[in-house]
């Protein structure tokens, strides 16, 4: 896992083409943008999570199940 620092107004850039800012923080939160091409799918990971259990129920799993741990 890359573990990164930023400011507010800085960036991140993935694979030239998604660009992930920091747009504000707040106590423990942080308020997050995100710019990618269309074709990318960008989810929260609760939706990503729902979405991912749906679908090994219905047998059609076309999302990433892998788990990402994030350090707190």
């Amino acid at each position: 896992m890359l573990v990164l620092s930023r400011k507010i107004g800085d960036e991140i850039v993935i694979d030239r083409d998604i660009r992930i800012a920091v747009l504000a923080t707040s106590g423990r939160a942080v308020r997050l943008g995100v710019i990618a091409p269309p074709a990318v799918r960008v989810l929260r990971r609760e939706v990503h999570d729902r979405i991912a259990a749906e679908e090994v129920e219905s047998g059609e799993s076309t999302i990433m199940t892998g788990v990402i741990r994030v350090a707190r």
